[in-house]
């Protein structure tokens, strides 16, 4: 029980990798606030979690007002913060010649500006109540590795890696540790192309990767639950590839 009594607010939490994440810090005894665009995701979300007190509240992340309010609200109702999970993010692909000029802002609006948001709302928040972590949700693609037609996701990742850099040394001294994970192909919907079935998906990824398969959630989970214990208290700005070999 790593987390016991320790308060969560984990950014994009009502589906997917931001779901897996929520069950993992509440299995380990962490009292649980998700937050995201649609309440009823977000209930069934804290419906499944094992233990009592966990919460909801509605924000999007592109919302500055939005997402400041949810955040807070998390942290009231929790009695303030220890750890915060930014996972809310979004794909677009394309070539610079080809892809949609609207996709491709959202997604930067969702993926960069999100990010920076949920964090400037978590800082303060965690800085007061005496220091804690904070994990940026990042990519293999971007600062790690290239791939046809992903310069617009990829530039959008790199750019989450930047900041939670820059973060981390900004905020170290008032005891806030912020780092970043960098996940490939996850057992989620969006690494299904659309028309693929999962074998489909298992079977094209099975060529590309050379561990072969996608990153089961609970991998991706045990990083970040990782990350945010007292055993990773010297990674300060580190970011975690987790990829199976691809960014090697």
């Amino acid at each position: 029980m790593r987390f016991a009594e320790r308060r969560v607010v984990v950014v994009g939490g009502g589906a997917g990798l931001g779901r897996a994440i929520a069950h993992g810090f509440a299995k380990e005894g962490a009292t649980v606030g998700v937050v995201g665009r649609t309440a009823e995701t977000l209930e069934a979300t804290v419906g499944d979690l094992p233990g009592d007190g966990h919460v909801t509240a509605t924000g999007d992340v592109t919302d500055a007002d939005g997402i400041s309010a949810a955040i807070a609200q998390v942290a009231e109702r929790l009695g303030g913060l220890d750890v915060a999970v930014n996972t809310a993010g979004t794909f677009t692909n394309g070539t610079a010649a080809q892809a949609d000029p609207a996709a491709v802002a959202r997604m930067l609006e969702t993926n960069v500006l999100g990010t920076w948001l949920a964090m400037r709302a978590e800082v303060p928040i965690i800085e007061a109540d005496g220091g804690g972590v904070i994990i940026n949700f990042s990519s293999n693609i971007g600062a790690h590795r290239a791939r046809p037609a992903l310069g617009a996701y990829g530039a959008s990742k790199a750019a989450v890696s930047a900041m939670t850099r820059s973060a981390a040394l900004d905020h170290i001294d008032a005891g806030v540790r912020i780092c970043a994970i960098s996940p490939g192909p996850s057992d989620t919907t969006m690494s299904i192309r659309p028309g693929e079935t999962r074998a489909d998906r298992d079977a094209r990824v099975a060529t590309q990767i050379p561990a072969g398969r996608v990153a089961a959630l609970d991998e991706i989970t045990e990083a970040a639950l990782y990350l945010a214990s007292d055993a990773a208290a010297y990674c300060v700005g580190t970011d975690l590839v987790i990829d199976g070999g691809a960014a090697a």
